[in-house]
């Protein structure tokens, strides 16, 4: 039933990569050309941990784990051409993993041929022999989700042994089977076995996909097509082929690398993805070139920005920022109460600070202090904590023994501690030296009316001559003595 709705026959699908099959390179692989993308194979311990947030920042569908760490990002563009690949030894944790994403990919896939460390190391999740409970997940899954579902193995020791594998496998009602034919203990480097294959395309019913081709059998796209011929399949799957230039899977023919990794940096820096994901990803399309100077380059590199820096995209970079920003304040805005709101001990409010809102040399710390230094409190302490999902940052100020912050996360450890000032300002009703806010104007009053007005201003900001003379030995202060007297003509 659900098996209808998509299509795994000739076809032509992204092969599940650990540490490539991620959002951007899904992306790169659909705008070339892939009918399907599946995403690298990620193990239902971790998945089943997840919660699912809509980022409404970069408009995806964010898995994430109890450490913050994303585990899995998609969106709208591949929501009908993604499967989710897991890596799973139970039933009900699958079929847990599989509800939670149901809604957000085309269909669920079960890895049960991966010879990696990261999928074998646990001897319950030894996927190259299908084990009884492999069935048993398998029609767990096929029966309680509405997506198809299918799985990836290894071809066996022999013909006989791996087409009686598929018979078994098809009988759970999975909607297609992706082989990749070379043993368990096969790398790369040896020939793949294209009869293995074609023996169990001409034994079972459901679409095969054929996988293992690249580059023995397909460095172009117009190799696809003979890969399927040589293995009788119904559709093909490549992975190295398209890791090192995803344009394999255009029609058109080959794009130069270097344009494909310029594109594929687009997407990683438009879906903040991972510096070290990106780089590791680059690093893999450079291949023999990954000592240029470029690839010593890209290797150098910690952040998306750097990595920007070394394809010169610097200002595509920090004009996706810039956009990413304003649409996280935009959001921030909307979605937050305008008066203070307390949060357990702390009184928050929803504020950014602006710094075009302030004049070059003034802060709202700088006023903030003062103030405490004039009603003789100790001088305000500053916690800060960083999110490390998008690595934005908060900040709670003391005050009085009372605390104070922003409920909107900044971009930076000192705009956080300026947002937390300007709230403990606006709540004590303390002027925060903003531009247009009447800041010159009330000194200058303040001035004429002399001392007598003092007492009548508490817990309200001073601007009295003799608090900044007194105070001058301070650097904020005398910053703030030296506007008092260009704006007083002193």
């Amino acid at each position: 039933m659900a098996a209808g709705r998509l299509s795994f026959r000739n076809i032509t699908a992204l092969a599940p990569m650990v540490r490539v099959g991620t959002l951007p390179m899904r992306l790169l692989a659909l705008d070339y050309g892939a009918d399907l993308v599946y995403c690298e194979e990620l193990i239902d311990l971790k998945m089943v941990q997840c919660q699912r947030v809509v980022n409404e920042v970069l408009e995806t569908v964010d898995f994430i784990a109890p450490d913050d760490r994303v585990m899995f990002r998609t969106c709208m563009r591949e929501k009908d051409r993604v499967v989710f690949q897991m890596g799973t030894a139970d039933p009900d944790r699958a079929l847990a993993v599989a509800r939670l994403v149901e809604k957000d990919v085309a269909a669920i896939d079960v890895n049960m041929g991966c010879p990696k460390e990261y999928s074998t190391k646990d001897s319950n999740v030894k996927n190259s022999v299908f084990l009884s409970d492999r069935k048993s997940i398998l029609k767990k899954l096929v029966t309680g989700v509405s997506i198809p579902v299918t799985c990836k193995i290894r071809i066996l020791p022999s013909v006989e042994e791996t087409v009686s594998l598929v018979q078994r496998i098809e009988k759970t009602g999975i909607a297609a089977i992706a082989v990749h034919g070379r043993f368990k203990e096969e790398r790369p480097r040896h020939p793949v076995h294209c009869d293995y294959i074609q023996a169990v395309a001409g034994a079972v019913s459901i679409p095969v996909i054929a996988n293992g081709g690249s580059l023995d059998l397909v460095r172009t796209h117009a190799d696809v097509e003979e890969f399927r011929k040589a293995t009788s399949a119904s559709s093909v799957m490549l992975a190295r082929a398209a890791m090192w230039n995803a344009s394999v899977f255009r029609s058109q023919g080959l794009l130069p690398v270097e344009t494909v990794m310029e594109e594929y940096l687009r997407y990683a820096v438009q879906y903040d993805n991972h510096a070290f994901n990106t780089k590791y990803c680059l690093c893999q399309m450079l291949r023999d070139k990954v000592e240029s100077p470029l690839g010593k380059q890209v290797q150098a590199a910690q952040t998306n920005a750097e990595i920007s820096e070394a394809y010169g995209l610097q200002e595509f970079y920090q004009q996706t920022q810039d956009r990413l920003q304003t649409k996280r304040d935009t959001l921030q805005r909307s979605s937050q109460p305008s008066c203070p709101v307390m949060d357990g001990d702390i009184i928050t409010m929803a504020i950014k600070f602006e710094r075009r809102e302030y004049p070059p040399q003034i802060t709202p710390k700088m006023f903030l202090l003062e103030w405490s230094r004039r009603e003789k409190l100790e001088q305000p302490r500053y916690k800060t904590v960083q999110r490390s999902q998008d690595r934005a940052f908060q900040s709670t100020v003391t005050v009085a023994k009372k605390k104070y912050r922003s409920s909107l996360w900044e971009k930076s450890k000192k705009f956080a501690e300026q947002a937390s000032a300007i709230v403990c300002l606006r709540v004590l009703g303390i002027p925060e030296g903003r531009l247009g806010e009447d800041d010159s104007g009330l000194v200058c009053k303040r001035k004429r009316e002399g001392s007598s007005a003092s007492s009548d201003i508490k817990p309200h900001f001073s601007f009295e001559l003799q608090v900044w003379k007194k105070n001058q030995q301070n650097d904020d202060a005398d910053v703030l003595l030296q506007l008092f007297h260009r704006t007083h003509h002193l």
